[in-house]
């Protein structure tokens, strides 16, 4: 590609008619926009909160994060309640689109394996908002609270499909069992800094995102104990 004028022109690719050479495409494409002062506004300001909390983060740190001046923030969100907002609706969306888009294979299809796909999707292409959410479920906010909900609401159907299908062990315990594979999923994105740690390579690289979405997958499907003993604590008949 050879930029010319503010345009970007294609390569020609050449075409043999009559006996002439002609360029199959001779008008010049424009260069695609980058993000707008609202979108990087708004970037700025999921990665300010993520890092440091919406309570925080004052709009003159992220005007000075996004390269802009503070009137323009307030042009464009009015006040900080405008820009969080702005934000949780695009973090919500991110989600949605990568968890939700599209209905998870019902049983006996790898559903499971399918959803920890889609989780490891947003850690790979959207850090940032692992960030925000991860800070959002530990202030209480109100889109960490959605969030949640969400996901024990998808969680909760694919275990109902895997009892219609017959596909639960018995005795499996219905209100923890969509449960724990989120705590799996948001413990470790809360706390993939200090996971890191004990990693040969950090989290977010795409082979370990791969060793660890197969790790929780084969820990949901068959547990991590062979022979279990048949008693491993008290019954549930002598629990409190």
């Amino acid at each position: 590609m050879v930029r010319q004028y503010g345009y970007i022109v294609a390569p020609y690719e050449h075409i043999v008619y009559g006996g002439l050479v002609y360029p199959s495409w001779p008008f010049p494409l424009p260069a695609a926009p980058g993000p707008s002062a609202a979108d990087r506004i708004r970037i700025a300001a999921l990665r300010c909160f993520g890092a440091e909390g919406v309570a925080a983060t004052s709009l003159r740190s992220v005007a000075d994060k996004a390269g802009v001046s503070i009137g323009l923030v307030q042009h464009h969100f009015g006040t900080k309640a405008g820009l969080v907002a702005a934000v949780d609706e695009y973090v919500l969306r991110t989600v949605a689109t990568a968890v939700a888009s599209e209905p998870l294979p019902p049983p006996p299809e790898d559903s499971l394996g399918e959803l920890g796909r889609r989780v490891t999707s947003i850690m790979t292409d959207h850090p940032e908002v692992v960030d925000y959410i991860a800070r959002a479920f530990v202030e209480g906010d109100t889109v960490g609270a959605t969030i949640f909900d969400g996901l024990v609401a998808i969680s909760t159907n694919q275990w109902n499909q895997f009892d219609e299908q017959g596909l639960l062990r018995s005795g499996v315990d219905r209100t923890w069992a969509p449960l724990h594979p989120l705590i799996l999923v948001i413990g470790t994105a809360m706390l993939r800094k200090q996971i890191d740690r004990h990693l040969p390579e950090p989290l977010t690289a795409p082979s370990q995102l791969h060793r660890w979405d197969n790790a929780v997958a084969e820990l949901l499907r068959g547990g991590l104990v062979a022979n279990p003993p048949s008693s491993v604590g008290p019954t549930a008949e002598h629990r409190d």
